[in-house]
């Protein structure tokens, strides 16, 4: 019975009262404001987000003679009757146990008639989802063509079972949990008005418990009330509600952050001498970490993200300064895999004990670029260039100053060196050429024919890819007057037989034209399987052979770089992979 007291005294009564939910209470005042209220409203949400409440509210707002901007009174017979579930024009309906057809076709018989007094009748079905498909058929006629007077409400917490006909014929609204700050708050204004004292970390923990849901809260606070006979303390909610102590949760990061292996093994003995069910105890704990990491990444805005008291958001920024997000994210690894394990173990004991062990002495991850600049070495670099005169600093001359900045060690796999590589020729000049195995054209860097040939190639890939494609694999044979050979691997014998087509040679004797100044006759030969290739490369082969020599001089550049050098003297290692060098 107290609690029945307690939720029909903490009832809201207007629009504005609503919490957590300004987006439904705003459109529903401007759809009063604009006579645009829909003749069927659908409310959907969490339990104890205040549906059946705000339908109330609503049925107040078109039928109180005395509102006054669309706010009820709340004082006159017609708001007390809706309020207690009496009017003979406000019809509640509980969708749970009037869910047959029956019920729905009373229901359209009563629909026809006009309400005794006031301009609508209002119609509330609350837990419409539980309603039978006949039974939603029988309703789809009337909320396509209802009366003028008529208001249909319906309220549910699974919108996904209701009819797709039933959905498309009613306007939606979504509540939202509520946040905790906010339950929180009422929670207080509950205890104020009832003289009921109480510890803010206790009202807190009632709220994280209500799970956004206002009904719950205002459930357990009244729980706590009879247990603690007026008297509301921390200690007090976690032992009526069998929580983990905040202090207790607190402690646990301190012990990991501190590696205090025996404070560790005390909190589990306190865990099981208090009775607290570990699985509850290890899932708080993922919580309270995620909290950490979210302060520790957004110290001035975590506010907006979590919902903690001051007091322990300052705990959570004072505690992130000792650790690093990647210390943060490998405990919170450690602890989701322990909660994963508690639950499949026989000795959940010997679990958790195991858990605070591993994460107590878990590897801290140190900044490598900081570690080398605490070395001594660096260290007495450092020194020395400290204590020289700045007379020998100006009478030393100084070093070239490098335009390509050094890079750090932290970033040495995506160092790659940039090698002063010949520019292509962007349009050669037309020319003869002379008939010889060498191909030299004005502007053109290339030295053999091979190199020539892979230019032309790149060339005619920026016009037509298809045609460069199947020319990556061909090389000059040889070249006699105006006359090319073009050679085609033996194991490319399919690719022959498409570059020799007379239109495939036409085209490509229109790009050697238009890129060498001068028309050549093309002669396509395939391979002979016993001909040996030692000198001639094909554009795809010679590509190959200069990104393996850019990879060795890289690798050769990062080898040598004193960074990499020092780290290997550092920590006695040496690179291994050498492919994973870029």
């Amino acid at each position: 019975m107290a609690y029945q007291v307690i939720a029909r005294k903490w009832r809201p009564k207007t629009f504005a009262e609503l919490i957590g939910q300004d987006h439904i209470s705003q459109t529903l005042h401007n759809a009063l404001h604009n006579e645009r209220l829909p003749h069927a409203l659908l409310f959907t949400g969490p339990r104890g987000t205040g549906k059946t409440s705000t339908a109330r509210i609503l049925a107040k707002a078109i039928r109180c003679p005395q509102a006054i901007n669309f706010n009820p009174c709340n004082e006159c017979s017609e708001c007390e009757l809706i309020s207690q579930g009496q009017s003979v024009d406000v019809i509640e309906i509980d969708g749970a146990s009037n869910n047959g057809v029956d019920a729905v076709r009373e229901l359209r018989e009563s629909v026809g008639y006009r309400p005794s007094h006031g301009k609508y009748k209002v119609y509330i079905i609350d837990e419409v989802h539980m309603l039978t498909g006949s039974a939603f058929n029988a309703l789809l006629k009337t909320l396509e063509e209802p009366p003028d007077h008529v208001i249909f409400i319906m309220a549910t917490t699974e919108a996904h079972k209701i009819p797709n006909t039933i959905l498309s014929r009613c306007q939606r609204f979504d509540f939202r949990r509520i946040a905790t700050r906010k339950i929180c708050q009422h929670l207080e204004n509950i205890c104020q008005n009832d003289g009921v004292q109480f510890e803010p970390e206790a009202l807190w923990a009632i709220a994280r418990q209500g799970d956004g849901s206002m009904r719950d809260s205002q459930s357990l606070l009244d729980q706590i009330i009879t247990f603690s006979s007026q008297n509301i303390t921390l200690q007090s909610v976690v032992e009526a509600l069998g929580l983990t102590d905040r202090s207790l949760l607190r402690d646990t990061l301190e012990a990991l952050t501190t590696r205090d292996l025996q404070k560790a093994l005390d909190i589990v003995a306190k865990i099981f001498a208090s009775g607290l069910d570990v699985e509850v105890f290890t899932h708080e704990l993922l919580e309270v970490i995620r909290h950490l990491l979210i302060v520790k990444v957004n110290p001035s805005g975590c506010t907006q993200i979590i919902d903690l008291p001051d007091s322990e958001i300052e705990f959570f920024k004072k505690l992130s300064t000792q650790l690093t997000e990647e210390d943060i994210h490998l405990l919170f690894d450690m602890a989701l895999k322990g909660a994963n394990d508690v639950p499949r173990a026989q000795e959940p004991r010997l679990i958790l004990e195991m858990l605070l062990l591993r994460m107590a002495q878990a590897p801290r991850i140190v900044d490598l670029q900081r570690l080398l600049r605490s070395s001594p070495d660096n260290q007495s670099n450092q020194q020395s260039t400290e204590e020289s005169p700045s007379t020998s600093q100006e009478a030393m001359p100084k070093p070239p100053v490098s335009k390509t900045p050094e890079p750090s060690l932290r970033n040495v796999k995506n160092y790659a060196p940039q090698f002063d590589e010949a520019p292509l020729p962007s349009s050669p000049e037309p020319e003869s050429i002379p008939p010889s195995s060498k191909i030299n054209t004005q502007g053109s860097t290339a030295t053999t024919p091979e190199e020539k040939w892979s230019q032309l190639v790149e060339k005619i890939k920026a016009v037509n890819g298809l045609i460069a494609a199947k020319l990556e694999h061909s090389y000059p044979k040889s070249i006699q007057g105006d006359n090319i050979v073009i050679a085609i691997p033996a194991k490319m014998k399919f690719l022959h037989q498409q570059v020799s087509e007379p239109d495939f040679k036409k085209k490509l004797t229109n790009y050697i034209k238009t890129f060498w100044g001068k028309s050549y006759n093309l002669d396509i030969q395939l391979e002979a399987m016993a001909e040996k290739k030692t000198k001639n490369l094909t554009p795809h082969a010679l590509a190959e052979k200069k990104e393996t020599i850019k990879q060795a001089k890289t690798l050769e550049e990062v080898e040598n770089h004193p960074l990499v050098k020092h780290a290997q003297s550092l920590f006695k290692t040496q690179i291994q992979d050498i492919k994973e060098i870029k």
